[in-house]
């Protein structure tokens, strides 16, 4: 038996004796995930069409130059995790969720309730994209350059475990652009997707990382992202994140560098689905910096759940943390849920953190109407605004926010979200947890 066939059955192994996500977990206890099988492929939900859908035929995971901005150096890998050696490769020096001896890590950045997630994906992962971003140009002025990259991620079978893994080099600037997604027909393959990717920051990189994930209406979806963040890094995520049947995207993030800085702004948008934002920072650095910012909206039946938890370590002095929730239901009865949870073990740090949770304005909704707006347009400018102004939050660079195109991508997702998607799948009954 080669090696790649000894580790894809020690996870299934692991698995087996772990269990799945039980139901009293509270990281989902308000949208369990579904159960192992059908991450597997093992369930007839999983591989079953309701119609004549064609066969899926992306290309996985393909590089592309971000607009006329100069890519920079970027050395990328795809590597078949079924080749003993391209596997190898491809995990190398990645975390798995507990010590050897089955303990909990306090201070390591996989948590032990998404275990089995990571037990599923390495039974299942067969490929994978490895990109190392370098530094080794720079301008007149002897600056590194900014790299400017885009990755798209198209589905290759309709259970898949795609696997991502970025090193951005000592003080590096680095742009990226990823994007998930599946144009809106009326019959299409449902894609069941669970998808790790693993970033690690050098000492004073710095990556501003836009992500826009829109599944299928009865796609099954969780999107695992742990990073690592070294002395001086700075991470800014701006996430755009619709609804599906089953819609996870879950961010750890480790501060372990002296002042690393990350900011994590997300943007849900559930009309009749359901959609998760999970955020764990863990700062274990001194004089680390960190905000967590999200913005939910939710229409008809749908369920919007945010979880954020930021654990400031025992020695990380100086740490600064921030967190700030809102919800916004835009019509019919759906549920939102936000959770802020600070977990600090030093006296010496700055923190705070709150939820809101209301309708829209209604002096800006008269302002707008005033200007010869109907509602649904009233209601999207102001809506097109806030998200506007969180993820200039995060992203910060105005430059940065007008070369993505980052206006024209809310616009037409907050249109989709206020028209109310008819193929979108009615929220399932929550369960019952004892």
């Amino acid at each position: 038996m080669d090696t790649a066939r000894a580790d894809i059955l020690a996870a299934r192994h692991r698995l087996e004796d772990a269990g799945w996500v039980p139901r009293n977990a509270d990281a989902f206890r308000h949208l369990p995930p579904p159960p192992a099988a059908v991450w597997l492929g093992e369930a007839p939900e999983a591989t079953s069409t309701p119609c004549d859908a064609h066969p899926l035929s992306g290309a996985g995971w393909t590089l592309h130059p971000l607009g006329d901005t100069p890519q920079g150096r970027v050395d990328a890998r795809w590597l078949d995790a079924a080749d003993p050696a391209q596997r190898q490769e491809l995990f190398a020096g990645l975390p798995l969720p507990t010590h050897p001896d089955g303990a909990m890590a306090p201070d390591t950045i996989a948590q032990h309730d998404a275990a089995p997630f990571t037990w599923v994906h390495r039974a299942l992962c067969r490929r994978g994209l490895r990109l190392r971003i370098g530094g080794e140009h720079a301008n007149s002025r002897g600056a590194a350059e900014t790299v400017w990259i885009q990755l798209r991620h198209q589905p290759r079978s309709a259970v898949e475990a795609p696997m991502l893994v970025i090193d951005v080099q000592e003080g590096v600037h680095c742009v990226l652009v990823e994007t998930h997604h599946r144009e809106p027909v009326a019959c299409e393959q449902p894609v069941v997707q669970n998808l790790h990717a693993h970033i690690r920051l050098g000492a004073g990189a710095t990556l501003q990382h836009l992500r826009s994930v829109r599944p299928g209406a009865a796609d099954q979806v969780a999107h695992h992202l742990q990073l690592q963040l070294g002395q001086g890094a700075r991470y800014e995520q701006g996430l755009i994140a619709t609804g599906g049947r089953y819609h996870l995207q879950r961010q750890e993030v480790g501060l372990a560098g002296e002042r690393a800085q990350a900011h994590s702004a997300g943007l849900l948008l559930a009309a009749a689905a359901n959609v998760e934002q999970q955020v764990r920072m863990l700062h274990t650095g001194e004089r680390t910096h960190s905000t967590i910012e999200t913005l939910a909206l939710a229409s008809g039946a749908a369920r919007a759940v945010v979880n954020a938890h930021t654990r400031i370590a025992p020695h990380a002095a100086d740490a600064e943390v921030r967190q700030r929730l809102t919800g916004v239901p835009t019509g019919g009865q759906p549920r939102l849920v936000l959770r802020p949870h600070l977990e600090i073990h030093h006296d010496q740090v700055q923190a705070a953190h709150g939820a809101t949770w209301g309708a829209l304005p209604e002096d800006a909704l008269f302002y707008a109407r005033q200007r010869g707006l109907d509602e649904r347009s009233a209601r999207g400018l102001i809506i097109e605004g806030m998200a506007t102004a969180l993820l200039s939050r995060a992203l910060g660079d105005p430059q940065v926010i007008e070369s993505l195109g980052l206006a024209g991508l809310l616009r037409e997702v907050v249109a989709q979200h206020l028209s109310g998607d008819p193929a979108a799948p009615m929220a399932q009954p929550e369960a019952a947890h004892g």
